[in-house]
């Protein structure tokens, strides 16, 4: 016991093994203003900062679990994992930090898509896992991303896709750059179908997720102040040797020059994307139906067909003259 302990009156001395624990991880500090945070609290608001509005980054899982439904969910290809055929290695082998990331977020790899529902409305949902190897976008990825557009085509409803990734995962190489023209071709075929597709980008959605899939959608949409594009400001700045402008790549910058068509906030995200998926899912044919306007029943008449029939009575009534 030091001298000051002596010193010190037995009624204000405290006990190191009665002191009171506080559990781990059960405040957090915003990185938007530095504030501390009530984990549980914040959970309830979606992960957003009640103070600034901060949208923290979230798991794929989790991102699905509040958007959609809650009930029945099937997860869509998520036997499919990446396989490291070209045998890389940088500073680690690419094997290895896949084990290390399936570790640390119990994911197989970095996009997770499931059937389910949004406020009763059948939906194939994605969400790209930014925790998991920066979310990034190899073979499983494409592979899994073409599934549950497959399976949003054959049951001809809608699919949404939140990305946050930093790009083509570099360690597949040709593989993963291959996977851009995948994902597109499979939205393309959603597109000839009439099929609605909702991109939504979430913080970051940068490289070759942003120059694929993400901007293909027939809403583009993301959530605030989101860091969306190619290569990143700073590698930008030193090529251009020009200050860029305040907010530069932020989905406020964006959607102020037409790069997108609406900000949302992740505590809106269901009812807006809802209300907007509505609109397109009403003329959505059933499944057996070839021709949407000729035979849906709607009473619409394709633009050639319109033509012929109002031309002979525009003959009969016109005047000699």
């Amino acid at each position: 016991m030091s001298w000051f302990e002596k010193l010190m009156p037995s009624r204000i001395r405290t006990d190191s093994v009665s002191k009171r624990t506080v559990p781990e991880g059960l405040w957090v500090r915003c990185e938007g203003c530095d504030a501390t945070l009530y984990r549980p609290e914040l959970e309830r608001n979606l992960d957003v900062c009640p103070k600034c509005g901060h949208h923290r980054r979230v798991g794929a899982r989790r991102r699905l679990e509040i958007f959609l439904d809650e009930g029945v969910r099937e997860e869509i290809g998520g036997g499919v994992e990446a396989s490291d055929v070209l045998k890389f290695r940088d500073s680690k082998k690419y094997r290895d930090r896949l084990v290390a990331a399936q570790k640390a977020t119990g994911e197989k790899d970095a996009l997770v898509v499931m059937r389910g529902e949004l406020q009763g409305a059948p939906v194939v949902a994605a969400a790209f896992d930014f925790f998991f190897m920066g979310g990034s976008m190899g073979s499983a990825v494409g592979e899994r991303f073409v599934r549950g557009a497959e399976r949003a085509l054959k049951e001809r409803i809608p699919m949404v896709c939140f990305s946050a990734s930093g790009g083509a995962r570099m360690q597949e190489a040709l593989f993963s750059l291959m996977q851009m023209a995948k994902t597109s071709a499979a939205l393309a075929r959603l597109r000839e179908e009439r099929i609605p597709f909702v991109s939504v980008m979430t913080d970051p959605t940068m490289g070759g997720v942003s120059a694929s899939l993400a901007m293909l959608g027939d809403i583009n949409a993301a959530e605030p102040k989101a860091l969306i594009g190619f290569a990143g400001p700073r590698v930008i700045q030193q090529t251009v040797r020009e200050t860029l402008p305040e907010g530069f790549q932020r989905s406020e910058f964006l959607l102020q020059h037409g790069a997108i068509d609406l900000i949302i906030d992740r505590r809106e995200m269901r009812g807006r994307l809802a209300s907007l998926l509505a609109m397109f899912t009403h003329h959505i044919p059933p499944e057996t139906v070839t021709d949407p306007l000729r035979e849906s029943g709607s009473g619409r008449v394709p633009a050639a067909e319109s033509a012929e029939a109002v031309q002979p009575g525009r003959e009969e009534r016109r005047e000699p003259g």
